[in-house]
């Protein structure tokens, strides 16, 4: 399994990536970066990080096949 910087640079990339080139769907994502966790400690694992990182794959993939499918 990949370290959590490894896993913290590909949500960034992948961030970006939606964040350039699918803007509709970066809005939707519904995240601010200015957006702090409520609790003092939130419990941020790697495997709650790849997770993650997993969800925003398959929303980026669902995305694109749904408008190239509609073009």
């Amino acid at each position: 399994m990949k370290d959590l910087h490894n896993v913290l640079r590909e949500i960034t990339e992948i961030t970006t990536n939606i964040e350039t080139n699918y803007p509709e769907l970066y809005r939707s994502l519904d995240e601010n970066p200015m957006t702090l966790p409520v609790k003092q400690h939130p419990h941020m694992d790697k495997k709650v990080m790849q997770e993650y990182l997993e969800s925003l794959k398959a929303l980026l993939e669902n995305h694109v096949e749904t408008h190239k499918s509609n073009s």
